[in-house]
């Protein structure tokens, strides 16, 4: 039987068309993918993105550990409420999962990791974290809802007035505590807005309350595309454990030019990228997906994300392709038995509302 969030009752109440999400039910629509990206890119629509864990992790060694467990390094959080994006790695190089931390003070830290790898994710962590003074809380007493669009941040405040003071001056990647809740200026979708983590028993009445201002319920298919148009990765199919973050267009969240060690550092530092990450515009009709393949004039690629973007009206892809190709190529995509012309350019393709190339 597949996982269920809190919120689940309400997604069926209004209507969603329910799938299974890395042994999740969640919500793939609730009537039209296409409308909830435009509320996302035009308004403001909301995500049920409970099945991701939470993780509060406190004790003395905390920073330390944090430092060796991370590419990216948590001594750039020197400010209560700063959030780091970054990606655990094997010793390889290859990645165990991408996540965000924030600074909560002193010796405590918040995670926010992939639902499908928590599990691994945790085992992972605990190994890494033998015989030093940190505590590892998974919090199964949190929902998290993020909110996004242009229009957010004041739906949100005008749900919840008081948490406007807390909230109004946080800059874009922070957090902060309003009692038992955390509000996060964070997403996964090139808009402006939060993620509210607080406690599951009041999931429900913040959703319903969300939604008669005006705010647009969204499933996994928006969600998705408008990732994609951010130029986001998604766990499992742009990077994964056979993959490096210099491969994956993460390489800034690594941080390879100081004295700290890290698992994984040895082997990025070895191994290199023989191939990266490149944004693909269709030229042709056609809808490029994940695994098709490419073709270039320096060797053989693959899309790990396509799409048919609702912003663009144009097919999208992400890419992993020889690291010798580069913006302004042509290159050739098989899309159901026949090669197709698609233009790579740099991505994000789609920010804050805004359409990023031509």
């Amino acid at each position: 039987m597949p996982k269920t969030t809190v919120l689940n009752a309400l997604h069926r109440e209004m209507g969603a068309k329910m799938v299974d999400f890395g042994g999740w039910d969640m919500p793939l629509h609730y009537g039209s993918q296409i409308e909830e990206h435009h509320a996302v890119r035009r308004d403001a629509g909301m995500f049920d993105v409970s099945h991701m864990r939470v993780v509060d992790l406190d004790g003395a060694d905390t920073r330390r550990w944090l430092r060796g467990l991370l590419a990216n390094d948590v001594n750039k959080l020197r400010v209560p409420g700063r959030a780091l994006y970054s990606c655990m790695l094997h010793p390889d190089g290859g990645v165990v999962d991408d996540l965000i931390v924030y600074y909560r003070g002193g010796d405590h830290y918040r995670m926010v990791v992939n639902a499908a790898t928590t599990d691994k994710d945790l085992a992972w962590m605990r190994g890494q974290a033998v015989g030093l003074d940190v505590q590892i809380r998974p919090r199964e007493d949190l929902a998290m809802i993020a909110v996004q669009g242009p229009q957010a941040r004041e739906r949100v405040w005008s749900v919840l007035p008081d948490a406007r003071g807390v909230s109004e001056t946080l800059a874009p990647f922070h957090g902060a505590a309003w009692g038992d809740w955390f509000i996060a200026r964070t997403g996964y979708t090139g808009e402006d807005g939060f993620e509210l983590m607080l406690p599951t028993a009041e999931a429900a009445a913040v959703w319903r309350g969300l939604h008669a201002a005006g705010v647009a319920p969204a499933g996994l298919g928006a969600r998705d595309t408008l990732r994609l148009e951010a130029g986001m990765n998604l766990y499992g199919q742009d990077m994964d454990e056979s993959t490096t973050p210099l491969e994956t267009g993460l390489a800034w969240t690594v941080s390879l030019t100081d004295d700290r060690d890290f698992t994984g550092k040895a082997a990025l530092q070895a191994r290199g990228a023989a191939r990266h990450q490149v944004g693909l515009l269709l030229l042709d009709k056609g809808v490029l997906r994940a695994h098709c393949a490419v073709h270039t004039a320096s060797g053989a690629g693959e899309v790990t994300s396509g799409t048919f973007s609702p912003t663009l009206q144009r097919s999208i892809a992400l890419a992993r392709v020889p690291a010798a190709v580069q913006a302004g190529d042509e290159v050739s995509v098989v899309v159901r038995d026949k090669q197709l012309r698609a233009k790579v350019v740099s991505y994000p393709f789609v920010r804050n509302g805004q359409i990023l190339i031509a």
